[in-house]
């Protein structure tokens, strides 16, 4: 059995299509994702780019605000958006009657959002209680995703807070809400995605209905993000007045996720042969048989994979008790690693970690939103949606001497360590 069906044109106003009809269930999902994420905003605007993912909710020319709830909500439907490093992205599921309703929704807003003073006010306000309530409120909070960053990297896009910062977010202006659409939330600059039940050939009629007559606007110039590795280990730390016990994290630079694809696989299943389930490396060693955590964790991706071009993030983040030092930790992480690069991973092992990662996958896609989310995502990142079948093959072709070879490559040399350090006084807020 082949893969699923996909279907991919182009509108005259430069959005991109991507259609994948599913008959198995009467609903249908629709996703829009522009090609402007957190490491896009200026310079000075730190969290722009997710307050202007809030105020997209806030009515359009044509609708009044709250009216895309409702009519989403009265048709069966959920939806959502959220803002990732190279991305931000817009969709609903709803029952299959009303996919032309999900297509007239995101038309309208893609035409002219409804940038008013009093929304703007309103969403700052709603943005600067979401990092109360997530990060400043929260033990751990923003570790390592907000934390990390500015350890290991020193360009502004790369290791500013994404999420946003109250000085910042309180100079933001409707200027700048128009300027910030003007460049970003061109057709040309995104990528629809309808999947589910639907008949491609009527999809496409509405499609062409609603989004059509959307006016082009030149594609902003793409920039890199691409700076150099660390040439050494830094350090830094942050005092948590929430955290009960003290925590590390440590960064890595990865291969680039989109061109060197199966390099970056390859920290992938490592992250897996690292921490995933009881019987992984930094499980056994750290926490049953020493112990010195009492959490450990690997992964790729500080938003989990395929979330960002290059560069990208390798982080291993543990939790222990006061009595044990970050040296400790970071001696046994390095004697793993150390292991592995000298001796890959035998054949079960390995095995283990791609057919989890391989059902994990699978189990993720079988969830429309998921599916038609990561259809847009490997679209717009990757130019290529059918990725999104693909990955499990590829993942089990990783090698052990691939893993080994990753393995290697995360160097004590070259990486950012993060202390977060409990405090037994509230610091601001």
């Amino acid at each position: 059995m082949g893969a699923p069906e996909i279907i991919r044109f182009t509108l005259d106003n430069g959005l991109r299509v991507v259609l994948a009809p599913d008959a198995t269930a009467p609903v249908v999902g629709v996703s829009v994702h522009y090609d402007v994420g957190f490491r896009s905003e200026p310079e000075g605007r730190t969290g722009f780019a997710h307050l202007f993912e809030h105020l997209m909710f806030q009515g359009s020319e044509s609708l009044e605000k709250l009216a895309h709830f409702k009519l989403v909500q009265s048709s069966g439907g959920t939806f959502n958006g959220s803002t990732h490093p190279d991305y931000t992205d817009y969709f609903e599921v709803l029952p299959s009657a009303a996919l032309e309703r999900a297509l007239f929704l995101e038309a309208d807003r893609m035409r002219a959002p409804k940038l008013t003073q009093e929304n703007l006010a309103n969403q700052i306000d709603v943005v600067k209680e979401e990092i109360r309530l997530n990060v400043l409120n929260r033990p751990y909070g923003g570790f390592p995703w907000i934390l990390l960053p500015p350890v290991l990297y020193q360009t502004f896009p790369n290791a500013h807070n994404g999420y946003g910062d109250f000085s910042d977010l309180e100079q933001a202006t409707l200027d700048d809400c128009a300027a910030f659409f003007d460049t970003y939330y061109s057709p040309a600059n995104a990528v629809l995605t309808v999947a589910g039940d639907f008949e491609p050939d009527r999809a496409r009629e509405l499609i062409d209905k609603h989004f059509g007559d959307v006016p082009h606007r030149p594609v902003p110039p793409r920039r890199s993000f691409a700076e150099p590795p660390p040439t050494g280990e830094v350090r830094d730390s942050h005092v948590d007045p929430h955290a009960p016990l003290p925590a590390l994290a440590i960064g890595y630079r990865m291969p680039d996720p989109v061109n060197e694809l199966d390099a970056y696989l390859a920290n992938l299943v490592l992250a897996g042969v690292l921490s995933d389930g009881d019987g992984s490396r930094l499980q056994q060693r750290l926490v049953h048989r020493e112990p010195l955590v009492v959490d450990v964790g690997a992964g790729a991706g500080l938003f989990g994979p395929f979330e960002a071009r290059d560069p990208d993030t390798f982080s291993v983040t543990a939790i222990h008790p006061p009595d044990v030092s970050p040296d400790q930790v970071l001696a046994a992480v390095d004697e793993e690693l150390e292991k592995l690069a000298v001796t890959p991973p035998d054949e079960q092992e390995l095995k283990k970690v791609t057919a989890r990662w391989a059902a994990a996958l699978h189990g993720e896609h079988d969830r429309l939103v998921s599916r038609t989310l990561g259809l847009g995502s490997f679209e717009l990142l990757y130019g290529d949606p059918s990725l999104i079948y693909a990955l499990a093959d590829r993942m089990a072709g990783v090698t052990a001497a691939d893993v080994s070879a990753a393995a290697k490559a995360l160097r004590p040399d070259s990486r950012a360590v993060l202390l977060v350090e409990p405090s037994t006084t509230e610091g601001e807020k």
